[in-house]
């Protein structure tokens, strides 16, 4: 009895990955980058970087203070690292080349903010970037405090000082030259 029980779910075992190696070998899956993500691969995308977060993002207070000096110089990272995909203070206007066509769409970070994540989470994926879109890891690229930094402008940027409000309305997403 057991025997048929094991052979039953290795028969079946095989049956689905052998399926699924013909389904990807099939071309039905697209892996273009200008198609629309089916619900599978969107809730799977989710669902695996919210446990990621959940699990690995810094819990502890961000080091950085919550100054002018500091959001501005957030805005000035952002400007310099970001906003070619995540656009500038009046949202996607005019998207980035880089923007159009990256999949999935990046967020548009003025309008769908990041304001309510806690910053271990922003700190998290600015750090390690996130499989499977254009974001980029920056671990290599920027520090530990820059990447603090970033995340303390994140987490404010909806509300910013009227001394620092300035610099980030200036912000450009890409070169109109």
């Amino acid at each position: 009895m057991v025997k048929n029980i094991a052979s039953g779910v290795a028969l079946t075992l095989v049956v689905i990955l052998g399926g699924t190696y013909l389904l990807l070998q099939s071309g039905i899956i697209p892996a273009n980058a200008d198609a629309k993500p089916g619900a599978l691969e969107t809730w799977m995308a989710h669902t695996s970087l919210k446990a990621t977060l959940a699990d690995s993002a810094p819990k502890e207070k961000n080091p950085i203070a919550l100054t002018d000096k500091n959001l501005l110089a957030g805005i000035d990272l952002f400007a310099q690292n970001c906003a070619v995909c995540h656009g500038t203070a009046k949202g996607v206007q005019p998207p980035s080349p880089i923007a159009k066509g990256l999949y999935q769409k990046p967020p548009q970070l003025a309008i769908d903010g990041v304001e309510d994540d806690p910053e271990g989470y922003s700190f998290w994926k600015i750090k390690h970037g996130i499989r499977l879109t254009g974001m980029p890891s920056f671990r290599d690229t920027l520090n530990d405090q820059q990447i603090w930094t970033l995340a303390l402008f994140l987490k404010h940027m909806d509300q910013l000082p009227p001394a620092v409000q300035p610099t980030w309305l200036r912000v450009h997403n890409w070169s109109t030259i």
